[in-house]
């Protein structure tokens, strides 16, 4: 993740200085896309799909976010994620995971918004919470444990690699990373460190609008 984190800041240079040089050619105001021009402006709503590790197990984090666009640089806005881990089996607990979710005030700086391939620095500040799962039974018969859960305060700084697709549609690369403050798991049975949350995690961004 760390390798996939540094290949992405050496994209978003590589992109910041073509449009340094290619910065002169028409109008600076105008949103060029692949498959045609842009020049609206206003706001959008995404849907993000990202891969990690939690607890040393493979995670998928899922989640959605809306904002408002002001002068095409700067956005700004609600966002929230869901995420769950691989399940691991015990002869105490059954088939156990991690799962939980968080959101809250997210803020995105826009660098060259104007041509086909940018980038933004989306940071995600809030709130939220972790617990078990287990099931005896089957995979679909979930039980939340709440005596093995806590809440946690987070910020989530990231870099997308942002291609204008249409006018109203934007695909992302991009890698985060998680921080969060101690997660404090009261229960024998289960082993988790304090800062289990914290870490990298890179994935996909799907935005819909009026850029």
């Amino acid at each position: 993740m760390k390798k996939l984190f540094v290949l992405i800041f050496i994209m978003a240079g590589t992109l910041a200085t073509f449009a340094q040089h290619d910065g002169g050619n028409g109008d600076p105001h105008e949103i060029r896309t692949f498959l045609g021009p842009n020049n609206s402006v206003g706001g959008y709503g995404a849907l993000t799909m990202q891969y990690s590790q939690i607890n040393n197990r493979d995670a998928f984090v899922f989640g959605a976010r809306g904002g408002v666009l002001m002068g095409h640089m700067v956005a700004m806005g609600l966002s929230i994620n869901g995420f769950f881990n691989d399940k691991h089996y015990d002869a105490i607990n059954g088939n156990t995971h991690l799962a939980g979710g968080y959101g809250g005030f997210f803020f995105e700086p826009i660098i060259f918004p104007t041509y086909p391939v940018h980038v933004s620095f989306p940071v995600l500040i809030g709130g939220g919470g972790i617990g078990v799962m287990d099931s005896h039974e089957s995979s679909w018969d979930n039980h939340f444990n709440s005596e093995a859960s806590d809440a946690f305060m987070v910020i989530e700084p990231g870099i997308e690699v942002e291609m204008n697709i249409t006018k109203f549609f934007r695909f992302c690369i991009g890698a985060h990373y998680r921080y969060t403050t101690d997660v404090q798991i009261d229960n024998p049975d289960y082993d988790v460190s304090e800062d289990i949350l914290r870490g990298f995690m890179g994935g996909v961004t799907f935005k819909f609008g009026r850029f």
